[in-house]
């Protein structure tokens, strides 16, 4: 499963209006090599899903993960925080062993 927090949620329906391809898509998660841990997000806009991802719902916000990047983050928590001291998405990662200050990488 991988959950979405209502900030979150309200900033994907926010991006999704002023995206070109226009409300209604999903958000695909993924996991790439790389970064200061080993492994980094990715965070990106999908029409649809390929017949492999696992897709979940939240409050009308699709999210696609591929079947590789899953094992790696099974239970994540996706959260968007705006306020001074930093503003943009935040993961929550039950599986991560290490991560980078900035949170954005990670290892296992």
């Amino acid at each position: 499963m991988i959950h979405v927090s209502p900030e979150a949620v309200k900033k994907i329906k926010e991006l999704q209006t002023e995206a070109p391809m226009g409300p209604g898509m999903g958000l695909r998660v993924a996991v790439v090599g790389g970064g200061c841990s080993g492994m980094s997000y990715k965070l990106d806009f999908a029409k649809e899903p390929t017949p492999e991802d696992k897709v979940f719902e939240q409050d009308g916000v699709r999210v696609f993960v591929d079947p590789k990047s899953y094992l790696y983050i099974k239970g994540l928590t996706l959260e968007y925080s705006g306020g001074l001291n930093g503003t943009g998405f935040g993961f929550k990662n039950p599986n991560a062993t290490k991560s980078c200050g900035c949170g954005s990488s990670f290892a296992v």
